[in-house]
Order: structure tokens, then C-alpha cells, then sequence
């Protein structure tokens, strides 16, 4: 009796150190960003519609790399076009198919993103897809939508290792509902403030009388800065941050920013509301370095905003939010961009690279000590 008690008190202290040492969201342990209530998933996800796929690579020593793919509806994109807008904080980046956004204001393929050197073969695989989806067969042009970040300190970027068949996959897995967070997809390899970034999503719902439209947003970090979390001074506590004395510090990197919402907008006011995610992107401790490709690009899913390929129509008659009802979702979309980072940093793990390099994630309980010392969480 006495030896089945302690192999079950032995058993049942290594599954709470295993539970100490889970990594969870940053809304699970404590750190609300902002007021605003996030949808179900708090995900990119919670807009009616919109699915997520991804393809992780982690193969032998050397490759630490994938691609996420973010699909704005469940119908052909390029026949059923929807209205987007792009901004740009800082243009040292591969983006490609933004400048046609920028000018008809609207997409037509679904987004992926990966890494730098592998965005081209990616935007191939991209027209690929489009061009073998029924009722595409006579399309001839098509404009590929690709975000990347550098994940080469990681990964051997040079390889390319991101081909047709793995953008395939994560466009066949795409799925509405929990999104996959941390170091996966296009997040395999990146770093983020001094530690291992990734992919991160979070979502807002406004209340009934504001709208009550759902913003969601997805991130895909690899940017320096000082980090901070809701206002303290994280980076700094841990000596881990740009320009401290004696400790080396990437600060070059970059941060790709999709934002997808329901509420109906014109392209001018999704890039309004673009414009606002890099708010957020100061309030986590980044300042957009000159090597930091920063890209946002936001979409409405709004049906009666669907922009037909083949439209006899000479003018719209279409209903949109009015400018100054417009504040709302800016206050959404600063809130959620912020938590989306913050989930990016929580839920990415430890990894190992080419040339037996590491980058730390950031280290969980150290931190949650630290924001204790600046009561910048709730505490269970």
C-alpha cells in the first residue's frame, strides 16, 4: 500500500512540474490587452468564413521553416474577390501582389506567408492552386498575395525547402476554429524581442450597438525591439533587449499583420484600419528597424461587399461603415494585434537550428513574476 502511495505521489508531482511547465496563451495566464471581449476562439478564425492552414518543416538540423495560409472564404476567391487594403510601416520586405491590391483594392487568391527567400516559389504555387480551381480554367492573370520575414539565422533559408506541394497541403487543411500557434507554419524559424516568435491570432467583438462586428487578426513575428507586455518592462527585467550592454541582440527581423473582419468597409477604410495594427506593434516594444519588413494587410468578408470577376454592372449600390463610426474597430484592432504578438511569444517553443544554433522561448515563469511586480496581469 505504502509503495502504491508513493509511485502515485511520484506520478503525480512529475504531471504538475509537466503542468508548471506548459506554455498556454496570453489570456490563459492572466494578460487581458485591452477592454473589448474576444469572439469564441479569439482567433482570426471568429470571422464567419475565414479558415486557416499551415505546413511546418522541421527537417534534420538544418531546416526550420513552413507556411501559413489564411483563405477568406470557403468559396473560389478569384471568382468572389473581397475588398483589402494594405500598409506598409517599413518597406525592407519581399510583399508580394500589395501593389494590386493598393490599387484595385481588393484580393483574389488566398494569403500565405513563409519566408523570405521561398515567397517567390510560394506566389507560383499560389497561381497554381487558383488557376486548377473549377470555373478558373480561362483566367489569365492572377495576382498572388505573399508576406514573408527572414527566419534564416534558424533555418538554411537558401535551400528553399517550401514547395508547390506543401502550399497545397495548407490550403487543403485550412480550417475555421482553434488556430495552431507558436513555432509552426511560417513561424517555424522566426524570433521575435530577443526570443522565439512565431505565429500568433487573436480576435475582438464589438458590442451590439457599436456594430458588433468581429476583427481577427494573425501575426507572423521576427522583429527586434524592448519587449514590453501590457506596459512592463519585460525585455528589460530579463536583459534581453536591443542595445543592452554585453548581450547580443538581433534587432532586423520583420512582422507580417492579417487582419480579416465581417464589418462591411471600403478598401479606403481597411487600410484605415490597417494603419491603426502598428499601434500595437509600438505598445509591444518594437520600433520598426531599418531591416524590419512590417507589412499589414486587412479584408472585409462582408458578402455584400464580394467583388464578382465577370460584373456587367457600371456602378454599386453597396452599404458601408460611415468614417465616423470607424473608431470602434480601430480601438478593436490595436487591442487584438497586440494580444496576437503577445500569443505568438507565449506559445512558440525552444528551437534548435542550422549550425546548432537555439533560440529561448521566452521563459514563462520569470515572466509571469515580472508582470506580477507591475500588477500588468490577473491573477487566478
Amino acid at each position: 500500500m505504502i509503495k502504491i502511495l508513493l509511485i502515485s505521489l511520484i506520478v503525480f508531482t512529475f504531471a504538475n512540474n509537466n503542468i508548471a511547465q506548459e506554455r498556454g496563451r496570453a489570456r490563459d495566464l492572466g494578460i487581458n490587452s485591452g477592454i473589448l471581449t474576444p469572439g469564441h476562439f479569439n482567433a482570426i478564425t471568429d470571422v464567419k468564413g475565414v479558415s486557416v492552414g499551415q505546413k511546418t518543416l522541421i527537417v534534420g538540423d538544418s531546416v526550420r521553416t513552413g507556411v501559413t495560409v489564411i483563405i477568406p472564404h470557403e468559396g473560389n476567391i478569384f471568382q468572389e474577390k473581397v475588398p483589402a487594403a494594405v500598409f506598409v510601416g517599413n518597406g525592407f520586405g519581399k510583399a508580394i501582389g500589395f501593389t494590386q491590391i493598393e490599387e484595385l483594392g481588393n484580393i483574389e487568391t488566398p494569403i500565405a506567408l513563409t519566408n523570405t527567400l521561398n515567397a517567390f516559389l510560394v506566389a507560383n504555387a499560389l497561381v497554381n492552386y487558383t488557376l486548377s480551381v473549377p470555373d478558373n480554367e480561362d483566367v489569365r492573370s492572377v495576382n498572388p498575395i505573399v508576406g514573408e520575414t527572414n527566419d534564416g539565422w534558424l533555418n538554411d533559408i537558401a535551400g528553399r525547402y517550401v514547395k508547390n506541394e506543401h502550399v497545397q497541403q495548407a490550403i487543403n487543411s485550412a480550417k475555421s476554429g482553434e488556430v495552431e500557434e507558436g513555432s509552426v507554419g511560417a513561424g517555424t524559424g522566426t524570433r521575435c524581442l530577443g526570443f522565439k516568435g512565431g505565429i500568433g491570432t487573436s480576435s475582438r467583438v464589438l458590442p451590439i450597438d457599436k456594430g458588433g462586428y468581429t476583427i481577427g487578426v494573425l501575426v507572423q513575428t521576427n522583429f527586434g525591439g524592448i519587449l514590453t507586455i501590457n506596459g512592463a518592462p519585460v525585455g528589460k527585467e530579463l536583459n534581453n533587449f536591443y542595445m543592452a550592454e554585453d548581450v547580443p541582440y538581433v534587432v532586423d527581423g520583420s512582422c507580417m499583420i492579417v487582419i480579416a473582419t465581417d464589418a462591411p468597409l471600403s478598401a479606403r477604410n481597411l487600410k484605415r484600419l490597417a494603419k491603426r495594427s502598428f499601434l500595437a506593434f509600438g505598445r509591444v516594444g518594437s520600433f520598426s528597424s531599418n531591416g524590419s519588413g512590417d507589412y499589414s494587410i486587412a479584408f472585409s468578408t462582408n458578402k455584400d461587399l464580394r467583388i464578382p470577376y465577370d460584373d456587367d454592372n457600371i456602378e454599386k449600390n453597396i452599404k458601408e461603415v460611415s468614417n465616423d463610426h470607424m473608431s470602434p474597430l480601430f480601438l478593436a484592432i490595436v487591442e487584438a494585434t497586440e494580444e496576437a504578438i503577445y500569443n505568438s511569444l507565449f506559445m512558440a517553443k525552444t528551437i534548435t537550428g542550422q549550425n546548432g544554433r537555439v533560440t529561448e522561448a521566452l521563459p514563462i515563469e520569470k515572466t509571469l513574476k515580472i508582470l506580477d511586480k507591475y500588477n500588468a496581469r490577473i491573477k487566478n
